[in-house]
């Protein structure tokens, strides 16, 4: 199975390489502009000449059964566009694109194509969140918080607090109904910005603060007198009477961990099954992010 890795940063040295490259059956192959980032990255990987590529023509010659997508947000329509044009499956980093017509006509695309196209909301299969759509979801409140990094609205929203969209639209137990978004921006920058979301039972609230002098994740659900609280996706305490305590294991793996690893093996094992991945629902959280910018008059 070939399968290529477009774009080699952080997400992907750190979180996707890790598991690609210890796979049995997949030829990986490496692709990115900058040729000292090629080099070194391959090298420490033992990726061999042949399957490194300086440009996207390059590697899709090869005859890619699939791709994952790392490069910056801002070329993900170019990428996408030609791997879904070429018929590659496609796995690619949250969000889709910046803009909410961009992310529609891919969707559009893949359809059309009849190609698979996953985004990497990674959340909804790391094992802490994964649980707690088992547990009663009266009350979700899930935060994720920086420090120093107020950003352009847009950016902020679609490159980061979209996880904590997802996740609630994930763990919401009913349909929506109503929406309340909240911010503060100053001198065009956003500093935080909180999400209420409700229905019939339930009440969803997720917020990001990017000068909370801490950088912490949590989740807490509750309902019907117990709550269950995810301390940055490896850390569980359930509370019904007296708190227990379940922490990640010393040799689990931190893509393992934040649901890399899950993400990765569903999406190439529904490649060699035939089986074609649609991304319709994804656009729904590029959606309400959208909805969340036009509320604040960012759009």
């Amino acid at each position: 199975m070939k399968v290529g890795c477009i774009g080699l940063g952080d997400i992907a040295r750190k979180a996707y390489l890790p598991v690609l490259t210890t796979l049995p059956g997949v030829e990986l192959h490496l692709q990115t502009r900058t040729p000292a980032t090629l080099t070194a990255v391959s090298e420490a990987h033992r990726i061999p000449a042949r399957q490194r590529h300086a440009d996207l023509e390059s590697l899709l010659a090869v005859g890619l059964d699939a791709a994952f997508v790392h490069a910056p947000t801002a070329v993900h329509p170019q990428i996408v566009g030609r791997l879904l044009d070429a018929g590659v499956a496609t796995y690619v980093d949250k969000p889709l694109a910046y803009e909410l017509a961009e992310s529609a006509r891919l969707v559009s695309l893949a359809e059309e194509r009849g190609t698979s196209l996953a985004v990497g909301f990674n959340r909804r299969v790391a094992p802490g969140y994964a649980q707690c759509a088992e547990h009663p979801r009266e009350l979700i409140l899930m935060q994720k918080n920086r420090v120093g990094l107020p950003e352009e609205p847009r950016t902020m929203v679609l490159d980061d607090f979209i996880h904590v969209v997802d996740t609630l639209r994930f763990l919401v137990p009913g349909p929506i109904e109503h929406t309340v978004v909240q911010a503060r921006i100053r001198d065009g920058l956003m500093h935080h910005v909180v999400l209420q979301l409700s229905g019939d039972g339930f009440t969803a609230i997720g917020l990001m603060n990017r000068l909370s002098g801490s950088t912490e994740e949590r989740l807490e659900v509750s309902g019907q007198d117990s709550k269950r609280e995810v301390v940055n996706l490896a850390e569980v305490i359930d509370h019904k009477g007296q708190p227990s305590v379940r922490r990640r294991g010393d040799w689990v793996p931190v893509a393992r961990q934040r649901g890399i690893e899950q993400s990765v093996l569903s999406f190439l094992d529904a490649v060699r099954a035939g089986e074609v991945l649609n991304a319709r629902d994804a656009l729904q959280t590029h959606e309400l992010c959208e909805r969340v910018l036009r509320d604040l008059d960012c759009a």
